[in-house]
This record gives structure tokens, C-alpha cells and sequence, in this order.
């Protein structure tokens, strides 16, 4: 609650601020742009004046009479004397006079210099491309920009039309202007300082006119069309125009910084009463969320508390009417679902024993039933003194399942074993030579514990189901091996080489088995009752078993046999039920 208040109030402040600031910046940007623009309106009007100048003298210069009949007669062949050529020093004279024109040159149709007076070629001046461009404007000032050969001058030709001769071509004029002349910031207002900065470029980015060493980014400023410039880690306004005479452009840089320096202040006022702001709202909002999250806080902790199995009532107060009744409902209802739940506890401990108990009972007089009636079998058949051995057999088999009513009913493995060994030699007696077992387990699992008559009742089902109605002999493995499944577990597995199961067979003992085993279908005497025992006992015993290993896995194949098999902890799960139950009491 805390955090959301102090959120909202942040993004108010912040949107506050930021309205306000882009605002007071629109203006100002607005104001800078309106002066570049009036700055550049200037700049380019005393650009075209001076441009305008220039072609004025040049073209009245062509013009000349005796300029005309000059060149006249050298296009229909006369030579032209050294006189004649030194006449020309008047027209170049007047055209220097009166415009910033360092030299003024003029050439034949040839490109031969008839003026001033020396060898130089007009092709070795400029490039052939500026001559053809002179040509297709037939007579038109064409500006060319810098001169390569002369830095500080810039170039500019025009062709001379033969008036006489139908405007054909006579010659070039060639003018050399020093680039000072393009220099007219100074000139665009009357007072006040300039920050801005004025950059006049040729066709080809050669700097005319520069202000603030800008020579190396041009290039790049004649071909961004972003608004907002960086020169030298500085960042300007452009504001880029075209002159459609020369073909150069007129570039204004107005530095960033003294737009926003004037909005300096207005940051600052609103960054400190923000802060003193925020500071305010987070202790207000800090000490009503403290009265409302602290009281809610205590109840938690105690509602986690319930991780520990045992839930546990809040007996802290609040000033908060609300608050204190819902403490209140709370530990009404952790004492009502504590007497719920130590009952329910005891009801399921009462009835775990219970069930326990009578399948325990189902056990002992199955198994001595099945027990008698191998020994009614072998009476017939066997002399005193085999019978005196099998008396003993037996008598140490009934005292290993009823034993004393005190004696804990988990053994050790060993001791099932050993069971299990007697008891497939009392079977032997009756079977004979068709009978034959064998036990597959490791003596270091002779420690683990198991619950009494678990692994038998899987034998004599074995037995009954595998020999029952078979000639030849039989095969009964009992195995013990580590579980594949968990690797603190151990697989206790039970086959035989019987007739085996059908499918359908298969299906309805594991659907009785997972009902309860009521009305468990039965080909044959105890078949129903062993398993479906046996599958209740461990769900009873390993409740901490993993889902997929509690209870009986039987696998059956037709005329190949059976195999049952079910996983169990190697160590003896501790029985808590006692500290469970001192834990209700407190």
C-alpha cells in the first residue's frame, strides 16, 4: 500500500513536471526556430544579392562591344593581336571594381587564354564536366564552388554568346571570387551576439563559408534530414536552404544548450518541490499503511506458522475495530479446525489398526488351513520319523505366525525368509519332486524390516495357482533386489512357470484390487483374498510410498506363468502418531 501510494504521487509529480517542461521547451524552441529562420530569410537574400551582382557584371561584360567583336573575328579565324588582348584589361578592370571578383579570365572556343596574358589552357583550369554544363546553359553565370587550384577563391564560367552570329558559342568567361565575400554574418543583424553558426557549402560539400570549424562534418550535415545535429560532441538546430542559382547550400547551426539554458530554473524548481514532495507524502503514507499492514503482518506470521502441522491462534490486539474482529474470527476458527482435525486423526489411527488387525486375522487361519491340509495329505504317504520332522516344521511355523500377542508384528527380512523356507518345505512334503523353489536375495537386506506374512500369502497363492493341476514340476522364485524405480527401496517379486492368466483374468483382479477387493473373481481357493490382502496391508504399512509404487504389480503371460511384484523403504518408516497427537494436545 505504501509502495502504491508513494507510486501514484511520483507519477503525478513526474507527469507534472514533465508537462510543464515540455511546454516552456516548445516555446522556446519555437522562438529559436522563428530567429533562424529570419536569420536564414537574410542570409540567403544577401547570398542572391550577391550572386545576382556577380552575373549582372559578367553578363554585361560578354556583352561588350568590343568583347563581341573580339572573339568574333578569332572564331572566323583572324589572330587576335597582343594589343588586341591587352584591351581586355578595361573589361576586367570595371568587373573587379564594383563585386568581390579577385581575377576575371577569358577563353576561346578552343579553350586557349586570350586574357590575362599567358599559355594556361581553360581545360587545365576547371573540369571538362563544367565547361559542358556552361554549354547547355548557353550563356547562364553556372557557379562551380571552390577552386582546387587556388584555396580561398571560388570559381565561377559563363559562355559567351556571339550576338553577331546568332548567340553560338564565342568563348568563356572565367571570374575568381574570394571567398570573404560569401562572409556576411556580420551583416545579418545590427546588434546583439550570434551564437549561431552560418556554414555555406558547394555542390560537392566544399566549404565556401564556415563558422566554428564545422569544415569536417558538411558532408554530413548536407545529408542528414534530422532537425537536432551533433558537431563535436555539441548538439545544434539545423536549418538547411537550397539556392537554386548556384546549386550551394546555406546551413544555420543554433546550439541546444542556449535554448535550454533558459529553462535551468524552472527544471530545478520543479525537481526540489518534487522531491520535498515525495519526501512528505512517503512518512504520511508510511505511518497510515504501518497502522493498517502491521496488525495483517502478525496474522500472517501466525497463519505460516501452520506449515508445521498444527495451527496456531494470533493473540496480538489492534487499534483498528475491523482488524481486531477478523483476529478474533481467525482464532475461533483454528480452534474449531483443531478439534476437527485431532479427531478426524484419531478416527483414521483407530481404523488403520483396526483394518490391520483383521487382516492379520484373515491371515492366520488361511494359512493354517492351507498349512493342515498339506499335512492331511502327507500323513498318508510318510513313516514316523518323517512325520516327527514335519510335526517340528511345523510347529516352529505356528509359532512364527501366531507368536506372543506382545511380539511386535514387524520382522526382519532374514526372519520372513527363514519362514518362507519352512514353509515351502512343509509344501514339498506334499508335492514332492513337483515342487521346486528358489530364494534369490542378498544377506545385507536380511536387516530390513517388514511387516509379518507379507511376502507369504504371494508363495502359497504362487503354489496353489502354479502347481495346481500341473504334471510336471514346478518353479517358485522368491527374489529381493533394489527397486529400479526408487533407490532407497527394495522389489520383492514372487513368479512362477504356471499356467498363467488370461487377460481378461488379469483385468478383473486388478480392478477388484483397486475397489477394496470386494467380490474379487477366484479361479481357485484363496486366489482373491491373498492378493487383494496382501495390496491392502502395504497401503496401510508404506503410506509414504511413492504414488507409483504402492501396492502389487502383477505381470501374467498364458501357459509362461505369473509374477508378482511390489516395492517397500529399506529403512522402517518411524511411527509418529504419538507426536502428532502431543502436538494436538498442546
Amino acid at each position: 500500500m505504501l509502495a502504491g501510494f508513494v507510486s501514484v504521487m511520483i507519477i503525478v509529480l513526474i507527469c507534472a513536471g514533465i508537462i510543464t517542461f515540455n511546454s516552456v521547451s516548445t516555446l522556446l524552441n519555437t522562438k529559436a526556430e522563428t530567429q533562424m529562420k529570419q536569420i536564414a530569410s537574410q542570409a540567403n537574400g544577401r547570398l542572391e544579392a550577391i550572386i545576382t551582382q556577380i552575373d549582372t557584371l559578367t553578363l554585361q561584360a560578354v556583352n561588350d562591344a568590343y568583347l563581341q567583336q573580339l572573339f568574333l573575328s578569332n572564331v572566323l579565324g583572324k589572330e587576335v593581336s597582343f594589343s588586341e588582348r591587352q584591351a581586355l584589361m578595361k573589361i576586367a578592370n570595371h568587373i573587379q571594381a564594383y563585386s568581390g571578383v579577385s581575377n576575371v579570365e577569358l577563353y576561346t572556343t578552343g579553350f586557349v587564354r586570350l586574357f590575362p596574358l599567358d599559355d594556361q589552357r581553360l581545360s587545365d583550369r576547371v573540369d571538362h564536366n563544367w565547361i559542358e554544363q556552361a554549354d547547355k546553359e548557353k550563356g547562364k553565370l553556372v557557379w562551380i564552388g571552390n577552386d582546387p587550384k587556388e584555396p580561398g577563391t571560388v570559381l565561377a564560367i559563363r559562355r559567351i554568346n556571339l550576338i553577331d552570329r546568332w548567340f553560338s558559342n564565342g568563348g568563356y568567361l572565367l571570374v575568381r571570387i574570394n571567398r570573404s565575400y560569401f562572409d556576411f554574418q556580420s551583416q545579418l543583424a545590427d546588434t546583439g551576439s550570434h551564437p549561431e553558426l552560418l556554414v555555406l557549402a558547394d555542390s560537392s560539400a566544399g566549404p565556401i563559408v564556415t563558422d566554428g570549424e564545422v569544415t569536417e562534418d558538411i558532408s554530413e550535415l548536407m545529408q542528414t534530414s534530422s532537425q537536432t545535429v551533433t558537431v563535436k560532441q555539441k548538439r545544434y538546430i539545423l536549418v538547411k536552404q537550397l539556392s537554386e542559382e548556384t546549386g550551394w547550400t546555406l546551413m544555420i547551426l543554433y546550439p541546444v544548450s542556449d535554448i535550454t539554458d533558459g529553462i535551468s530554473v524552472l527544471r530545478w524548481a520543479i525537481i526540489v518541490s518534487g522531491a520535498i514532495g515525495s519526501v512528505l507524502f512517503i512518512i504520511l503514507s508510511f505511518l497510515l499503511s504501518m497502522m493498517i499492514t502491521r496488525p495483517i503482518l502478525r496474522l500472517m506470521r501466525a497463519m505460516r506458522n501452520t506449515r508445521q502441522g498444527v495451527l496456531t491462534p494470533n493473540l496480538t490486539k489492534s487499534y483498528t475495530t475491523e482488524l481486531n474482529d477478523l483476529n478474533m474470527t481467525y482464532n475461533q476458527m483454528v480452534d474449531n479446525i483443531n478439534g476437527l482435525i485431532k479427531l478426524v486423526y484419531e478416527k483414521e489411527v483407530i481404523q488403520s489398526r483396526t483394518e490391520l488387525q483383521a487382516l492379520q486375522a484373515q491371515i492366520d487361519p488361511h494359512f493354517l488351513y492351507n498349512t493342515l491340509e498339506a499335512l492331511y495329505w502327507s500323513l498318508q504317504e510318510k513313516d514316523e520319523e518323517e512325520l516327527a520332522d514335519l510335526v517340528v516344521a511345523m510347529s516352529d511355523l505356528f509359532r512364527y505366525v501366531i507368536g506372543s500377542p506382545n511380539k511386535d508384528e514387524w520382522v526382519t527380512m532374514g526372519e520372513e525368509l527363514e519362514h518362507i523356507k519352512r514353509y515351502l518345505s512343509i509344501m514339498s512334503v506334499r508335492f514332492g519332486s513337483r515342487l521346486v523353489w528358489e530364494i534369490d536375495a542378498d544377506d545385507r537386506y536380511n536387516h530390513v524390516h517388514i511387516p509379518k506374512l507379507l511376502i507369504q500369502p504371494l508363495v502359497e497363492n504362487a503354489i496353489l495357482h502354479g502347481l495346481e493341476g500341473k504334471t510336471d514340476p514346478g518353479l517358485i522364485t522368491i527374489r529381493v533386489e533394489p527397486s529400479p524405480v526408487e533407490t532407497a527401496e527394495l522389489r520383492i517379486t514372487v513368479s512362477d512357470d504356471g499356467p498363467g492368466m488370461s487377460e481378461a483374468a488379469l483385468q478383473a483382479i486388478l480392478g477388484a484390487m483397486e475397489r477394496g477387493g470386494g467380490g474379487t473373481p477366484s479361479s481357485g481357493k484363496g486366489k482373491g483374498m491373498a492378493i487383494s490382502n496382501v495390496q491392502r496391508r502395504i497401503q496401510l504399512y508404506y503410506p509414504a510410498l511413492s504414488k507409483g509404487s504402492r501396492g502389487l504389480s502383477i505381470q501374467s503371460v498364458p501357459r509362461q506363468g505369473t509374477s508378482i511384484s511390489f516395492d517397500i523403504p529399506i529403512h522402517k518408516e518411524e511411527n509418529d502418531e504419538s507426536a502428532k497427537q502431543n502436538n494436538f494436545d498442546r
